[in-house]
């Protein structure tokens, strides 16, 4: 598998929209993962991400040996704790929460992780990770005990996404959350992407190949879905997304 990262800054460089593919480990069986795994190879997927916000489950690296052995699209670990990290996958968002301030997910977990990831082969991906709020509580919030930002202050959200890169995140990614009742402001998403020179991630709340474009003409440079494909693994099959540069 070749620099996961350097791919995406390549992309970035070039104009080339990526699509991750959400899957979260808690919602699926492992005998269901040839089938869905054939739905992603039949989307525009460019990446797959595995994690969620509580997963306590043990089979984890069964999941990504399934995926690794139906697809061949980079795997990125998604956690929300170090227990999620699995040396099977390609490669792990190393996820520092920028839009809160309880310690352990700013740095205590990051510190948990260390001895684990050092045994590993993973491509280590330094994230700046920023909760906006989205209208209802997400799982995120719950299990983070933080406060999403506020999604009309675009210039603070800006002014965070800034602020990780000088920290040294290498990647950004705006979240709304997993199942979000709104999708982060397209408004929000331009203002990001013109303050920073890092790739840009955008998931949560999109349901909608429209909604994906639009995310995309705004200046993400990945966008994630996850509920819309859990509920509907035939979601990119009926008709193409509008951007073309996928």
């Amino acid at each position: 598998m070749t620099n996961i990262y350097n791919e995406i800054q390549t992309s970035k460089a070039k104009s080339k929209k990526l699509l991750a593919i959400l899957i979260d480990p808690d919602k699926v069986a492992l005998e269901t993962i040839p089938t869905l795994a054939e739905k992603i190879n039949q989307s525009p997927a460019t990446h797959i991400l595995v994690g969620g916000s509580s997963f306590e489950g043990n089979h984890l690296d069964e999941i990504i040996i399934q995926l690794k052995q139906n697809t061949k699209i980079p795997i990125l670990l998604f956690p929300g704790n170090p227990a999620q990290i699995s040396a099977k996958a390609n490669g792990i968002l190393f996820l520092q929460l920028l839009s809160g301030r309880n310690p352990d997910y700013l740095i205590e977990h990051q510190v948990e992780a260390v001895p684990i990831l050092e045994k590993t082969t993973l491509e280590v991906i330094s994230t700046g990770y920023i909760l906006i709020e989205s209208g209802n509580e997400t799982a995120v919030e719950r299990v983070t005990k933080t406060k999403p930002l506020d999604r009309n202050n675009f210039d603070y959200v800006a002014q965070t996404a800034k602020a990780g890169e000088y920290i040294g995140n290498k990647i950004i990614y705006l979240e709304a959350g997993s199942g979000a009742k709104n999708a982060v402001p397209l408004e929000m998403i331009s203002e990001v992407s013109n303050r920073i020179s890092l790739p840009l991630i955008v998931g949560g709340g999109i349901r909608s190949k429209k909604a994906i474009d639009d995310a995309f003409l705004a200046g993400a440079d990945m966008v994630v879905i996850g509920t819309a494909f859990e509920n509907n693994p035939d979601f990119f099959l009926k008709s193409e997304i509008v951007n073309q540069q996928l």
